[in-house]
């Protein structure tokens, strides 16, 4: 982003010093729950992609986006993207905000491998998962898929101006698919600007370049079978030939837990760009059987 633009648009949250980087973390709401959303892989603004999920969560739960390395206002670090290096780094980013756990984790998309290994890495910092249609460790092997990867020029093309060109070319492929008024003028304004900033970092590629990888490493893992996990997907939902869906995929990784369910939506894989009113609603429900109500 240029330095007019930096200026014009300045973090939303505030900054906290990560291995002598700047990470971006914005907290919205009260409540007996804390809510951490992290986002899927190259969300360029995960604080402004997530606005009006927050705003109906926030409600009624302290609801907090730690933007990662490379994403939103968050500094490009030269630290590998593997699994242990981002866990590590959102737990130092909470840490140092002072933001208490356990936390509810709430991933999006490839974000789900990273809540796994957290999950049982550190059981006891985490009260429940919600999965936004999330990737998890073992559905490359259940689906018989390999690991996507990102070529690695990709991560030349911001620093050469060519994403911000692309961008004010196609701008709507950048923006949330949502109906008018969802997200406010000044919202996809600043999405426009750091999506021209930011896209396509060395981070955002390393990181798709490290899936195979933080796959690999998980892969043996499943949600702690007492932890009450809630699963978000799409009702457009693809059968392969083998019968099997995200749904099937979902319901082989389900905890024990009897609050545990999965909830299908109409929608895009960005399913809080849509359906934040019902997610929102479904996420009190949830909440409400953790305490016991």
């Amino acid at each position: 982003m240029a330095t007019y633009e930096e200026k014009k648009y300045s973090p939303l949250g505030h900054l906290v010093e990560v291995d002598g980087k700047n990470m971006h973390v914005y907290t919205k709401g009260e409540g007996d729950n804390t809510i951490v959303l992290l986002s899927g892989l190259g969300t360029a603004a995960p604080v402004l992609d997530f606005d009006p999920l927050i705003n109906k969560m926030a409600k009624n739960n302290k609801v907090v986006v730690v933007e990662s390395f490379g994403y939103g206002w968050s500094d490009v670090t030269n630290k590998e993207r593997t699994v242990e290096n981002i866990v590590e780094e959102i737990r130092t980013a909470l840490n140092k905000s002072n933001i208490e756990g356990p936390y509810i984790l709430m991933p999006h998309s490839i974000s789900g491998v990273y809540s796994m290994y957290y999950a049982n890495k550190y059981p006891d910092e985490v009260k429940a998962v919600i999965g936004i249609d999330f990737t998890l460790p073992q559905a490359i092997e259940y689906f018989g898929e390999s690991a996507p990867t990102m070529p690695a020029y990709m991560s030349y093309v911001a620093q050469t101006g060519i994403a911000r060109l692309a961008l004010y070319m196609t701008p709507d492929d950048f923006l949330p698919l949502a109906e008018n008024g969802t997200y406010s003028v000044v919202n996809l304004k600043m999405t426009k600007a750091i999506s021209a900033w930011k896209g396509y970092n060395k981070n955002v590629v390393d990181e798709a370049n490290e899936i195979k990888n933080n796959i690999d490493k998980t892969v043996d893992l499943t949600f702690p079978p007492d932890m009450p996990v809630l699963f978000f997907t799409t009702e457009e939902d693809k059968v392969n030939e083998d019968g099997k869906s995200n749904v099937t995929f979902y319901q082989t990784q389900l905890s024990k837990n009897s609050s545990s369910k999965i909830i299908t939506l109409e929608g895009h894989h960005y399913l809080h760009w849509t359906r934040y009113k019902e997610m929102s609603q479904h996420v009190n429900e949830f909440t409400k059987t953790l305490a016991g109500e």
